[in-house]
């Protein structure tokens, strides 16, 4: 089978605003273009940005008002699904040939989504996926996705899923992108530790299928006038560690540490069925008869209009 080319976009939030984020991420079109990448995956709340130490003003049993004057300004960063941003991603996508996987932040009515979205050259936005379970205190921050946002969505770079951050860490959500026959894991994140590498590598080999994990990069806050307890001056906020994984959990590509930059791999699509030789997870190595899992995708209304 022809080899085909997948890329991690390892690229940080512009503390000037998602206007300057996506500037900076158009700026990569003719190197995704040169490389021939039919999948750029980019990293968790790029767009929109992931506002590590902000506490937003809260305290058990009560919220400041000047916390909720930072969620007002994290909120007007967001963006609209569809809006100005996802025209032209769609652009970047059509020009460059590739599919494109982002994390976002997404505004719907007043409720905040870290989501990530698909782009095909072809056909523009064409699914998204909003972050099941928030981690600790992003709960404050963002709303809960449904099963009605768990989409595989077809390209020359094989059958694509995702999972956010620590999405990936929910065995039950893996196991049902599993059983839609993902062969290319797509993992925006912002985590950027060692543990994190090790984590990609045991789902790439436990999926048996290629995983390519694109992380932010953020200078220290220091650099951008940022106080966070207890951080390190010359610490990175975020340092990077995009990797791109093979279907026994071997590195192909990465990690990439402490700078912006294009990760690619070549990867060969045949691989996943010699890899699944001898372990299927949700196929002959799958125990049906002990274990079962029952996934409700229909979208959960607060409100149901029935006319």
């Amino acid at each position: 089978m022809a080899t085909t080319t997948v890329a991690a976009l390892q690229i940080g939030s512009h503390p000037e605003g998602k206007a300057k984020t996506l500037e900076s991420i158009l700026a990569y079109e003719s190197e995704i273009a040169a490389a021939g990448a039919e999948l750029v995956v980019m990293p968790e709340a790029v767009l929109g940005g992931y506002p590590k130490g902000e506490i937003f003003g809260t305290r058990l049993g009560y919220r400041l008002p000047e916390g909720r004057q930072a969620f007002q300004t994290y909120f007007e960063n967001s963006i609209e699904v569809p809006g100005p941003e996802t025209i032209e991603l769609e652009g970047l996508a059509q020009r460059t040939g590739a599919h494109i996987v982002i994390g976002v932040i997404e505004r719907s009515g007043n409720t905040l989504y870290c989501s990530a979205l698909f782009f095909s050259p072809d056909h523009g936005l064409i699914a998204k996926h909003r972050k099941l379970m928030p981690t600790g205190t992003e709960r404050l921050i963002w709303g809960q996705g449904d099963g009605s946002t768990l989409p595989v969505v077809e390209s020359k770079a094989g059958k694509l899923g995702t999972a956010i951050c620590w999405e990936n860490h929910m065995p039950l959500l893996r196991t049902a992108m599993y059983a839609k026959g993902v062969e290319v894991w797509c993992a925006p994140t912002v985590d950027e530790r060692d543990v994190w590498l090790s984590s990609m590598r045991h789902i790439a080999h436990e999926g048996r299928m290629f995983v390519v994990s694109a992380c932010q990069v953020q200078p220290s806050p220091a650099t951008l006038g940022i106080d966070v307890p207890s951080w390190d001056s010359d610490r990175p906020l975020i340092s990077g560690n995009s990797v791109i994984i093979g279907p026994l959990g071997d590195v192909l590509a990465g990690p990439l540490k402490n700078q912006e930059g294009l990760l690619i791999a070549n990867i060969d699509l045949g691989e996943l069925v010699r890899a699944r030789y001898d372990f299927d997870v949700v196929g002959h190595y799958s125990r049906p008869d002990v274990f079962s899992l029952s996934v409700d995708e229909r979208p959960k209304l607060s409100v149901d209009f029935k006319k």
